[in-house]
Parts: structure tokens; C-alpha cells; sequence
């Protein structure tokens, strides 16, 4: 009984842990776009996620439940003590995989460690038998399969909906900035689906170490208070002091992520993580938020899917739960070797990795200053052209445009036309004018010289008259002076001429 008690001990210390681990490498994604949008400082963002958590861990335990009453069949473990310890090695699978994809800033589900962890120290301990694979596939799996392609279309069809709503900023370059006051109610909300989802998981590892030790009623599917008290508080904790390495987004993937496309990313994060706690669907939430930003950034008008980068985000998404089973399995297996003392070596060796990779990450602390996101590689994953095509009504707007200039460039070609067939009438005016005046001038310039030539001809035969009048006044003026001086002989002649 001593026994068992102390691996209880053990299991809720170790436990609560994987849930600090999971407050920095899980909720910090809530608060990924906001920053790097602007719509909040990175510390208040960090701040606000953590309350929020502690608020959702009391809002629901259905997750609780399918870890503590779903996942293991209780009924086909006989030792229960052994039992405990294998729980124990399972929560060293989750916690180590989640420190070392924390420290190397890998696409990881603190989720699926978890799962991966319990399940394969359960295979190892108790068989398959332990498994309860129905619920498994249908609780965890294919959640994990369609979580992240329901998110992603609906934060596709959210953006394209905001963009639609806001059409007429289209040409401002950044006319959408009133999401950003829109995305601190959706990032809440986010971070307080977070608390109603993850939180749960821990307190499911609990209450299931409880029902194992008898110190909880198996019909009992409820945490106790103190339980959810515990995992509330731890997770708010784990999320205000070491989510930095996880939310820097400044700089990285996430930084061309706009208000409206942000803001549709946290809805359709919020409301998958909300709908899926309710019915007890242990979610991802870093997968949920990666597909939300790989929807909202294919709602953008001009984006293609980078598919080596989605293929390499759904790769480390892949291996985590089989990664977290190695290694819980391996636990498991140095439990079933060594007993008793396998569940100290166990403590070691989880003191030993937990130790080694936090005084490794100090070597690159990670503070609000260069912060990161678990989703930025996502936002990688979708490529935006810097100019995209035009929208049905930027299409129209630029036919109308078109027709503008094409009806003013038809009406100046009109004016052209009616400029140069002016400018050939008075130059034909201007040429028949001068044509008329050159023959008018050319006319009076004859009749001029008809009348000069007959003015001289009338000169030359006044002149002519005029020197036949004066030729003949001088030879009837030479006669008459020669009439007296011929007188007498012309008398002595009559005279002679008588006798």
C-alpha cells in the first residue's frame, strides 16, 4: 500500500508537470496571431491566455473523463499497483517528448504525447487487451485526422467572408485594422478552449491513477475539485512563465498574417476546440491552430499551398504519438524488469532529461523579445502572392475603369479626328484664298499691263499724230514764209505770160 501511494505521489507530481509543460507548449499558439498582428503585446498576450486557461479547466471534463473511464480498460488490469507504474512511465514518455520538441521549437502535440505515452506503456505492462483501440480511434485518432481539415475550412471560409464584408478597403493597405480589436475576444476565446480541452487530460491521468489506487470510486467519472483545482492552476502557471519559446512569431511565418485573417483563425479555432470538449474529444490544439492558419492564409485571394512545408508539418504531427509511445514504453519496459526499483530508475532518468533540456535551453533563452510560435511554421505552409488577383468587384470596378478610358480615349481620337478635319478645311480655305488672290493679283496684274500697253500704244500714236500734226504745221509754216519771197517773179512770169 506504501507502495502504491508514493507512485500515486509520484504520478500526480510528475503529472502536473506534463501539464506545466503543456501550459508553455500548447496555449501559447492561442495567442500566436494576435501577436503577430499587433492586436496584443506579447506579455499581456501571455497573461490574458493564462487566466483564460484557469477559467476553462473548471468549464468542462468530458476530456477528463475519456482519458480516466475511455481510453484503458480498467476492468482487464489485475495489479493495480504495476498498473500505477505504468502510468508513471507513460507520463515520462509525454514529458519527454514534450521537453525536447519544446526545446528544438518542433510542430508537436502535447495531446497526442500524452496518449502516446499511456498507450504504450499500457502495451507493454498489460497487452493489448489494455487498449480500449475503439475509443482510441474514435476519441483521439480520427480527431486528430479531421480537427485540423474542419478548422482549416472553416477559417477558410471565414476569411473569405471578412474579405467580402470589407471589400471596399481593398485598395488601402491596410483598411482591415479593425480586427485586430476583434481578435482579443477571439484569441480569449481560444485560450479559454484551450483550459476546457487540455487541461482535462491531465486531470484524466489523475483521476485514473486514483481509481487505480482505490482511492477514488470507479463510477465516480467526475475529478475531484481539489484535482481540477490542481491542473487549473499549474497549466495558467506553465503558460505565463515558459511560453516564450513556443509563441515567437515575430519574424517568423506568421508575420505576413494579416487582422482579418488572423481573426478568422481564432474563430475557427475556438469553436472546433469548444464543440469538440463538449462531446470529450481530446483535440490538439497546436494542430487545430495550425490548420486554422493554413485555411485562413489559403482564404487570401492569390495563395497556393507550400506543400514541402505542410508535408513536413504533418510529418512531426505523425510521429509524435508513436515517438511518446516509444519512449513510455521503454519506461514501462525497465519497470517490468527491475520493479520497484524500475520506477526509481524511471524518476532518474526523468529528473535527469527534464534537467539536462532546461539547462540546454538556456543557452538560448527565449524571452518577449524574440519570441515564437509552435504555428509559424504553418504559416509557411501557404504562400500569398504580394499582388493577388483581383476580387469579383476590383474586376468590376477595373471593367468600368476600362471603359472610361476607353470611351475618353475614343472620344479624344473623335476630337483628333475633328481637330485635323478643321485644321484641312481652312488649309484648303487658306490655300483656295490664296489661289483666288494669286489669281486675281495675276489678273489685275494683266490688266494692268493691257492698259499700260495700250496707254502706250495710245501715247505712241498721240506722239506719232502729234509729230505728223507738228511736221505738217512746220512744212505749212515753211510754205507761207516762202510765198512772199516768190511773189514778184511769179507776177514778172504771169506778165510774161500774158504778152
Amino acid at each position: 500500500m506504501e507502495t502504491a501511494a508514493l507512485i500515486v505521489v509520484l504520478v500526480i507530481a510528475l503529472a502536473l508537470f506534463f501539464d506545466f509543460t503543456n501550459g508553455f507548449h500548447d496555449t501559447a499558439n492561442a495567442m500566436a496571431t494576435p501577436i503577430a498582428t499587433g492586436a496584443l503585446k506579447p506579455k499581456v498576450a501571455v497573461a490574458l491566455a493564462a487566466s483564460l486557461n484557469l477559467v476553462g479547466a473548471f468549464l468542462s471534463t468530458e476530456v477528463s473523463q475519456t482519458i480516466s473511464h475511455g481510453i484503458i480498460r480498467e476492468d482487464q488490469i489485475t495489479d493495480s499497483t504495476q498498473f500505477l507504474a505504468l502510468i508513471f512511465a507513460g507520463l515520462i514518455g509525454a514529458v519527454s517528448w514534450n521537453m525536447l520538441t519544446w526545446l528544438l521549437g518542433l510542430p508537436s502535440s502535447s495531446s497526442h504525447a500524452l496518449f502516446g505515452g499511456l498507450i504504450g506503456a499500457t502495451l507493454v505492462g498489460v497487452g493489448v487487451v489494455g487498449v480500449n483501440f475503439g475509443e482510441v480511434f474514435g476519441k483521439v485518432i480520427l480527431p486528430a485526422v479531421l480537427s485540423p481539415l474542419t478548422a482549416g475550412i472553416v477559417a477558410f471560409l471565414a476569411t473569405r467572408l471578412a474579405y467580402a464584408v470589407t471589400r471596399r478597403y481593398d485598395g488601402k493597405p491596410d483598411g482591415r485594422s479593425g480586427f485586430r480589436w476583434g481578435q482579443i475576444f477571439t484569441s480569449s476565446m481560444v485560450a479559454l478552449a484551450h483550459g476546457t480541452n487540455d487541461a482535462q487530460k491531465t486531470m484524466g491521468i489523475i483521476t485514473l491513477a486514483l481509481i487505480m489506487a482505490g482511492w477514488q470510486n470507479k463510477e465516480q467519472a467526475e475529478p475531484h475539485i481539489w484535482v481540477i483545482l490542481a491542473c487549473a492552476l499549474t497549466i495558467a502557471l506553465g503558460t505565463y512563465l515558459g511560453g516564450w519559446r513556443i509563441i515567437r512569431t515575430l519574424g517568423r511565418g506568421l508575420t505576413d498574417v494579416k487582422p482579418a485573417q488572423g481573426f478568422a483563425a481564432e474563430t475557427a479555432t475556438a469553436a472546433t476546440i469548444l464543440a469538440s470538449s463538449a462531446v470529450g474529444f481530446a483535440l490538439s490544439t497546436t494542430q487545430v491552430a495550425s490548420g486554422s492558419v493554413i485555411g485562413s492564409g489559403l482564404g487570401r485571394r492569390g495563395s497556393k499551398v507550400r506543400w514541402g512545408t505542410a508535408g513536413r508539418i504533418a510529418v512531426g504531427w505523425l510521429l509524435t504519438l508513436p515517438a511518446a509511445g516509444a519512449v513510455g514504453a521503454v519506461a514501462a519496459l525497465i519497470v517490468g524488469w527491475l520493479g520497484n526499483w524500475g520506477i526509481l530508475v524511471d524518476a532518474l532518468l526523468a529528473l535527469a532529461i527534464i534537467i539536462g533540456l532546461f539547462l540546454r535551453s538556456r543557452r538560448n533563452a527565449v524571452t518577449a523579445a524574440n519570441a515564437m510560435s509552435d504555428v509559424a511554421e504553418s504559416g509557411r505552409a501557404v504562400k500569398v502572392k504580394k499582388n493577388p488577383p483581383p476580387t469579383r468587384r476590383q474586376r468590376a470596378i477595373i471593367r468600368e475603369e476600362e471603359r472610361r478610358k476607353a470611351e475618353e480615349k475614343a472620344r479624344r481620337k473623335a476630337e483628333e479626328r475633328e481637330r485635323e478635319r478643321r485644321r484641312a478645311e481652312e488649309e484648303s480655305r487658306r490655300k483656295a484664298e490664296k489661289k483666288a488672290k494669286a489669281r486675281a493679283d495675276a489678273k489685275k496684274n494683266s490688266d494692268e499691263r493691257k492698259h499700260l500697253d495700250a496707254q502706250k500704244k495710245a501715247d505712241g500714236k498721240k506722239k506719232r499724230a502729234d509729230d505728223k500734226k507738228r511736221a505738217d504745221d512746220k512744212g505749212s509754216r515753211a510754205s507761207k514764209d516762202a510765198a512772199p519771197e516768190n511773189a514778184p517773179q511769179k507776177k514778172a512770169a504771169a506778165g510774161k505770160g500774158a504778152k
